[in-house]
Formats: structure tokens, sequence, C-alpha cells
């Protein structure tokens, strides 16, 4: 009976051990800040996104001047020059819209941007985790900043200094962008 129970056991011992999975994480924020051409992009992107924006802020104070020079001299207007000015403000508040659309809307020219700029660099990181842990052996990585929310996390299933490793940097240096 002492035997059978111990090779129970052992059989127990064993297919836990084959289905124990391997789980690392890394924090990309960490590793992205370690990568120059990231920074730069970002720079870049940032630059573009606030010339962008204070071209759309501009258009709206365009609109928002002539809406209040309309309102006060409104009671003064025929009614066919009244029904001009609101097609007029109505037009360009479409127009400023539509730039505002083209620009930071789906498939803008923001996100073009992002995609000609970032998203290569992103690849290589995603790329470099893969082999990263292909070499581990390791099951799954979870990105530390994605929307997981993870309660405990030990430190030695951090990856990032591997992969930042990989990539050809050097971990704990890294450029801080503003």
């Amino acid at each position: 009976m002492k035997k059978f129970l111990l090779t129970i056991a052992f059989i127990f011992g064993i297919m836990a051990g084959s289905f124990a999975q391997r789980f690392a994480y890394v924090d990309t924020e960490y590793i992205l800040k370690h990568i120059p051409e990231y920074n730069s992009a970002k720079k870049q992107m940032d630059a573009l996104s606030a010339q962008w924006q204070k071209d759309v802020d501009a258009r709206f104070a365009e609109i928002e001047k002539l809406y209040k020079a309309y309102q006060a001299d409104q009671v003064l207007l025929s009614d066919e020059m009244r029904k001009r000015r609101e097609n007029e403000i109505i037009d360009k508040e479409k127009a400023a819209k539509d730039f505002q659309s083209m620009k930071f809307g789906y498939q803008g020219d923001l996100y073009k941007e992002n995609n000609k700029l970032i998203k290569p660099i992103q690849d290589k990181v995603a790329v470099a985790v893969r082999a990263v842990a292909e070499n581990r052996q390791l099951d799954m990585v979870i990105d530390k900043n994605s929307e997981v929310t993870l309660l405990y996390i030990s430190p030695r299933l951090d990856v990032s200094n591997d992969v930042i490793t990989r990539l050809g940097y050097k971990p704990g240096t890294f450029i801080e962008s503003k």
C-alpha cells in the first residue's frame, strides 16, 4: 500500500512539474527609455502633436471670435445677412473639425507618423522579448504597463534588462525625454 501511494505521489509530482509554466514580465516603458531612437521619435511626435493642436486651437478661437461678433451684430443684421454669417460660422466650424479629425482622428496624420516613427522600434522590442523568452524557455511574458492588473510581481521575473541588453543597449542608463 505504501508503495502504491508513493507511486501515485511520484506520478502526480511528475505531472505537476510538466504542467508548470514559466512566466516573466517586462516593463516596456523602462525598455523604451533606454532606446535613443525612441526618445528622438517621441520628441518628434510630441512636437508635431503640439503644433497641430496649436493650429486646431487657433481655428476654434477664430470661430469663437466670429460667433461673438455675430451675436453682437445679430439685431442689426437682415435675415439674409444673418443667415450668411451663420453659414460662414458653421462652415468654418466644420472645416476646423475636419482638420482636427485629419490630424488626430483614427488613421489621421498623428497615427500615420506614429506608425512611421515609433512602431518599428516597438516591433524591434517585441522581437527582442520573443528571443529572451525563447532563450529562457519562458511560456509567457507579460507587459507590466498593459491593462493587466498585477497584485504582486517578483523582481526575479523581470526580464526588462535582458531585453535592453538584447537590443544592444546598456541597462540603467537612459535618456530622459522632455
